[in-house]
């Protein structure tokens, strides 16, 4: 199979974009060096952890020569409006979980590429194995990093979940995307809520994002407003964004089923009551399982505090001084504390 083939094989098995990348390092490895340096991975410890394999595929996989890169498209189903009292779920995480939706192609697809290279070897990789992803997609041609960076591919959008195949096979690269998608453009950067993201760089200990899914202790409490209304991960920088509009190309790019909501919020005063066994059945299937109990939890202390401050809801008000005052999880008392002293005082 030559590159066109196997691009044909990945666009087959439901991927809306690929490209293959040469395996090589990373081009960027100064930066992302000062980026952890300066502790803007928060409390990402794994991310401290290989860098030397994240900087170099071939690292990861003993004599990968090339990185056969895809992307899955979401995102654009219809936004309903959001009921009263509910948190917002980021666009990426309403469906199916994409980890085991890409992974399974992916070993589809590699077992494919077997029969034609016996003798080489194939690892499927879906946001957890120490790859840069986006680097390797752009410069596969899949599209071009824009300066929330995220992949954007021009008339399509940015509503992108990657992955890759590293192989020992060596492959024609397809041509990289070396367009600045962005140009003057600060849209992202300005509605920010959180003041996270510079050009091409994104401080997690401020991200939305971050905060709700990664971050596992208190979160500042100079952060609650603008965590708004998000009760896992955030959209504003893709919402926001010029090239997420609607356009002839990317109405007829493929747009995966398997993230179709099955949620697209949830009712912050259910969540402020969850136990565990509730949270195992709501996030079956779903990536927000990343998430744990006393996160989840915390993260709707703060929501509810916001809703608060517009609604004045009284049974808000109950569970936040209930919760202050006698739950047995220290992060979520500690939270509920700071949001109603921060209503206090604000």
């Amino acid at each position: 199979m030559d590159t066109q083939e196997i691009i044909d094989c990945c666009l087959s098995h439901g991927f809306a974009l690929a490209g293959i990348a040469q395996a090589e390092t990373s081009h960027h490895s100064a930066s992302l060096e000062q980026w952890l340096a300066h502790g803007k991975q928060g409390e990402m410890e794994w991310m401290n952890r290989n860098v030397d394999i994240r900087l170099d595929p071939r690292k990861l996989l003993d004599g990968a020569k090339s990185v056969i890169c895809v992307a899955d498209r979401y995102g654009e189903f219809d936004e309903p409006e959001l009921q009263v009292g509910h948190g917002r779920i980021a666009r990426y995480a309403r469906g199916k979980d994409y980890h085991k939706v890409m992974k399974k192609r992916l070993h589809d697809v590699s077992d494919i590429l077997r029969q034609h290279y016996p003798e080489e070897t194939f690892r499927g990789c879906v946001d957890t194995a120490p790859l840069l992803e986006r680097e390797f997609a752009s410069r596969a041609g899949l599209g071009a990093i824009g300066k929330h960076t995220l992949l954007i591919e021009q008339g399509i959008g940015s509503w992108f979940l990657l992955g890759a195949i590293v192989t020992t096979v060596e492959l024609t690269p397809t041509n990289a995307n070396k367009q600045d998608p962005c140009g003057t453009c600060t849209r992202c950067i300005d509605a920010c809520p959180t003041e996270a993201i510079t050009p091409w760089s994104v401080d997690a200990q401020k991200c939305i994002s971050y905060l709700t899914i990664e971050h596992r202790t208190e979160i500042n409490p100079a952060l609650f407003s603008g965590v708004g209304d998000w009760l896992f991960g955030c959209d504003v920088c893709q919402d926001v964004c010029p090239h997420n509009q609607t356009t002839e190309r990317g109405a007829s790019a493929q747009l995966n089923v398997s993230y179709t909501p099955l949620r697209t919020s949830l009712d912050v005063l259910e969540v402020l009551h969850w136990d565990e066994e509730i949270r195992r059945e709501q996030f079956q299937g779903s990536s927000m399982k990343r998430a744990k109990l006393g996160m989840m939890r915390r993260n709707a202390v703060i929501v509810a505090g916001n809703l608060l401050q517009h609604t004045g809801d009284s049974q808000l008000l109950d569970a936040l001084e209930t919760i202050a005052q006698e739950d047995s999880d220290e992060l979520v008392r500690n939270t509920a504390i700071a949001v109603l002293n921060h209503r206090v005082t604000s």
